[in-house]
């Protein structure tokens, strides 16, 4: 779930993941494992809910709610 909204993100934006890795902070092989199917760290996980402006749980198939609670 996480690997395929990470990639629908992606490219809903038009950017490479190259472009996403380096404003995450992650290495565009580390951004590629991620959307393969690799299992996010905590801070990762939190750094792409920010940069995308979703919440985390959405990102992890756990509600179907893109909206961050304010």
């Amino acid at each position: 779930m996480f690997s395929e909204r990470i990639r629908q993100l992606r490219r809903e934006r038009k950017l490479t993941q190259a472009v996403v890795a380096a404003e995450i902070g992650l290495s565009a092989r580390g951004y590629q494992d991620l959307e393969l199917g690799a299992t996010p760290r905590g801070d990762t996980l939190l750094a792409i809910a920010e940069f995308y402006g979703v919440s985390a749980d959405w990102l992890m198939g756990r509600t179907e709610r893109r909206e961050v609670n304010q």
